[in-house]
């Protein structure tokens, strides 16, 4: 969240990082948000007397803060004994090993392998004490020579030897980053699998008749039947490799208000989860509530270590339950040059965190060039560290735009992540004063991912396919609470937890345990009530043909991946990496009237000069239909004027041809209205229209009716805004409000039954509803019906009979037929799920697990069907 979050009353020029909680009761106003109602005044500028407005969140009151964190939770962060530290770890790895081995012939799910970089060399340290070889019965010094090559210690050979940290961490101060070869991976993950051998033989032949349609589908045997509660788990044909997911956010904080909970999700399935955090967070130094900042000193080495224990603790509570599981503390150099801190949680060795504490802006948006944003733009050479007073760390660094980069490169080269998640590079700005609506370090950090990722997919080989994930940011604070009472509740005790709410030192650190900025309102300004997607939350990236084969885009190493499957009973192909980088999360599809495929995104390109960067709709179309031969990309520009206006705040494009066969494109830009292309019959594009519209968020969907006319729809804060053709091949008529209730993000649309439904979430329920959109005579709405669900948040996408949606826990869960139960599936996913008609009857559905790996499944398009068990596409994603 913040880097300066400041309650009301702070002291005189301290800095406000979204002022959280800060006008609050303003977002009931119509219209977009204004800076005044954004919160982002604050002590020392204009109007922050009269937008002291905070809502306090209900049920969390301060007073509360002793009842509701016990001192029976403390825990010590400093060193602990290095022998009793391995064994513990080695301990709880075992058990937690066993657990999830149990677990993976209860649920027939795979056993976690251990993490490809073990920071700390828990696991190796412990084998050499107890002078145990592994599993494979290979020689200490094997193993060392394996230490010897990782990735960062081969890189930074000749880089000053840090300092150890001052209570016994001599040793693992000296250890730069391990790598288990693939050799050992493969080893690792055989000896899981075989817990599913009989499983996966069980079930192999059922699973290959997934691809041979209705026929098929009757010989699968008894389909998986819901429990009475929430539904049993789907079957997975070939359970999938756990994924490993990589985090990187500017502040301490960021992480808990704006990933979570698909973090805590991950780190409950038992996913290896490293967090990278750019900045220190160290603000103004001012540890401290509203009431006593205005007479607490100022001590940034101090407040940055703080937010390090809130962080360990809230981590550590999500992981084990108990916010005082001890960490393992190193330090390691780093591909820019500097030095970084390594958390490893000693119970649960696959949770890390990443400490780069480099010095943060200090305000939202004001001129600060001793930043991250000052460093990307060239205003500053290089980039000062800022260390906080509890780190290992000792030694003073700096780096260059380019240094960052390579740190990060460096960081993805150690944990091979197949998942990263970052913030929202271009959230855009307020329309009255042009002012970011994120925090300039929230911007920046991606920006600064952005180049790392690409730099990583370029030039490093081997290594697995990885998916991207952004996060929108403050914008959440205005648009309607996405999770449910139960996961808001558990997301706001987490963050209770960073806040240090009952200021008991069970860190035994004179810096305190917490971050006590955000005490007396530790939900933000609504935060802890959503999570949003900024990219990557269409449901149309799968598509089916004419002769029933499917097709699949989605964006894999910043490149759109194409699987296919030709006809019912053809073999995968794929991922396919069509040409072309920078490709942003988000691919829409549509078929022309020839018959071809054609499939749309948004494309970032990143120059020398700040004023370079750059984002346009770009499209490919199939040279024949069927064709695994793709077009190059064609750009259709963009509607935005430049970057510095609005951030190249453009959503993904929604793609639909009416009755006469005309395509057009359409996206929400920065000003938050509604822009689009329209092609010619000669093939050319038309300019970038304005529709109008106003307060639109997320990105539009649009369909067409049984009269071929089409139709747009977008989000807004309040409602759901709609456009209509008169008739095929007109002009898109003016906005309307549909009249339907506030929605979270995002909206799907399909042509049904005459008009177009739309699917979308209840807010502060996650329950599914839908309505009937009729276009004859203008817009009208019926058939609005609450369809339930497992609550959630996030796409849902239907075909046929089906629908299915993330569910509570991170899961996919499915309806294959009004009123029946909605099943679960254990599959956790990147991004939306996608599905499609294939053929008259029968409905293939996809998700990219976190692995990013695709899985599929079918069902007959009938009222008492069920999905087939889940089939994995391709090889597993480990190494290219």
């Amino acid at each position: 969240m913040s880097d300066s979050w400041q309650s009301p009353g702070a002291g005189a020029g301290a800095d406000a990082d979204a002022g959280a909680g800060a006008g609050a009761g303003a977002w009931d106003q119509q219209g977009p948000p204004t800076e005044a109602a954004w919160g982002h005044t604050h002590p020392g500028h204009p109007g922050y007397e009269e937008n002291q407005v905070y809502r306090a969140y209900e049920g969390y009151p301060a007073q509360q803060a002793s009842q509701d964190y016990p001192q029976q939770h403390a825990y010590p962060v400093q060193q602990v004994d290095q022998a009793q530290l391995a064994y513990q770890s080695q301990q709880s790895y075992q058990a937690e090993q066993a657990r999830r081995a149990e677990q993976a012939r209860g649920a027939r799910q795979t056993p976690l392998a251990p993490p490809r970089a073990d920071p700390a060399g828990l696991a190796d340290r412990t084998a050499r004490e107890a002078g145990v070889p592994d599993e494979a019965g290979e020689a200490d010094e094997a193993r060392e020579a394996r230490g010897a090559e990782s990735r960062l210690g081969r890189r930074r050979a000749s880089a000053p030897e840090p300092e150890a940290p001052a209570e016994g961490g001599r040793g693992a101060a000296r250890r730069t980053l391990r790598t288990v070869t693939r050799r050992e991976a493969h080893r690792h993950r055989r000896a899981g699998f075989v817990k599913v051998v009989a499983f996966c033989a069980a079930t192999a032949a059922g699973s290959m008749l997934l691809l041979r349609g209705n026929e098929a589908l009757d010989r699968l045997g008894s389909p998986t039947v819901p429990d009475s509660a929430a539904g049993a788990p789907a079957a997975v044909v070939d359970a999938p490799d756990p994924g490993r997911v990589l985090q990187v956010v500017a502040h301490p904080d960021d992480d808990l208000y704006f990933m979570n909970p698909d973090l805590r999700y991950s780190i409950s399935a038992g996913h290896p989860v490293t967090s990278v955090y750019l900045t220190a967070g160290e603000a103004d130094g001012i540890n401290a509530g509203a009431g006593k900042a205005a007479t607490t000193r100022p001590d940034k080495p101090a407040y940055a270590e703080a937010r390090q224990n809130g962080i360990r603790a809230a981590y550590a509570l999500m992981a084990t339950g108990d916010r005082s599981s001890p960490w393992q503390r190193t330090v390691v150099p780093t591909k820019g040059g500097g030095h970084a801190e390594v958390d490893v949680l000693v119970a649960k060795p696959l949770v890390n965190l990443v400490w780069l504490q480099l010095r943060e802006a200090g305000t939202v948006y004001d001129d600060a060039p001793d930043s991250l944003h000052g460093l990307w733009d060239g205003r500053v050479p290089r980039l000062e560290s800022m260390l906080a007073s509890g780190t290992p760390v000792k030694q003073r660094f700096s780096y260059t735009k380019d240094q960052v980069v390579q740190t990060l490169v460096g960081i993805l080269e150690q944990y091979l992540p197949t998942t990263v998640r970052s913030q929202d590079p271009t959230p855009g700005r307020l329309p009255d004063t042009k002012r970011y609506t994120d925090h300039q370090d929230h911007v920046y950090g991606a920006r600064f991912v952005q180049l790392a990722t690409a730099a990583y997919a370029k030039d490093v080989k081997d290594r697995p396919h990885f998916a991207v994930q952004n996060y929108v940011g403050y914008v959440n604070g205005s648009l309607p609470s996405a999770l449910d009472p139960a996961e808001a509740k558990e997301k706001l005790d987490i963050l209770g937890t960073y806040a240090w709410l009952d200021k008991q030192n069970h860190c035994q650190s004179d810096a305190g345990c917490g971050d006590l900025k955000v005490s007396d309102q530790p939900g933000g300004n609504r935060w802890s009530e959503s999570i949003n997607y900024a990219r990557g939350t269409g449901t149309t990236w799968l598509t089916s043909d004419k002769d029933h084969g499917l097709w699949a885009f989605k964006v894999l190493d910043g490149q759109v991946a194409l699987w296919h499957r030709p006809g019912l009973v053809g073999r995968w192909k794929g991922p396919d990496l069509l040409p072309g980088t920078g490709m942003d999360p988000g691919v829409s599809t549509v078929t022309l009237p020839d018959g071809r495929t054609a499939a749309f995104g948004t494309r970032t390109s990143v120059g020398t000069r700040p004023a370079d960067y750059r984002r346009e709709v770009v499209y490919v179309v199939q040279k024949r239909p069927g064709a695994e031969e793709f077009t190059e990309w064609q750009s259709l520009g963009t509607p935005e004027t430049a970057d510095e206006s609005w951030t190249s705040d453009i959503s993904a494009p929604a793609v639909s041809v009416d009755g006469t066969g005309q395509l057009a494109a359409y996206v929400r830009d920065g000003a938050g209205t509604l822009r689009g292309r329209v092609q010619h019959a000669d093939g050319t594009w038309g300019p970038w229209e304005k529709y109008g519209g106003t307060d639109l968020h997320g990105s539009p969907v649009t369909a067409t009716d049984g009269a071929g006319r089409r139709m747009v729809f977008a989000a807004t804060s309040k409602s759901v805004a709609g456009w209509g053709q008169p008739k095929p091949g007109a002009p898109l008529g003016p906005v309307t409000s549909t009249g339907l209730p506030d929605t979270t993000l995002p909206l799907t649309a399909q042509g049904r039954e005459g008009g177009v439904r739309l699917w979308f979430r209840k807010p502060g329920s996650g329950n599914v509803r839908t309505a009937l959109v009729t276009g004859e005579g203008g817009l009208k709405v019926s058939q609005m019906t609450d369809l339930g669900g497992l609550q959630g948040f996030g796409a849902v996408t239907a075909s046929g009979h089906v629908l299915a949606g993330r569910t509570a826990g991170g899961q996919l869960g499915s309806e294959a037929g009004s009123g029946r139960p909605w099943e679960r599936s254990p599959l956790m996913f990147v991004g939306a799920p996608s599905s499609t008609m294939t053929g008259r009857s029968m409905v293939s559905l996809a998700v990219v697990g976190l692995d990013a790996r695709l899985y599929v499944t079918s069902s007959p398009d009938a009222p008492d069907a069920h999905l087939a068990p889940w089939q994995p596409v391709g090889p597993r994603n480990t190494a290219l």
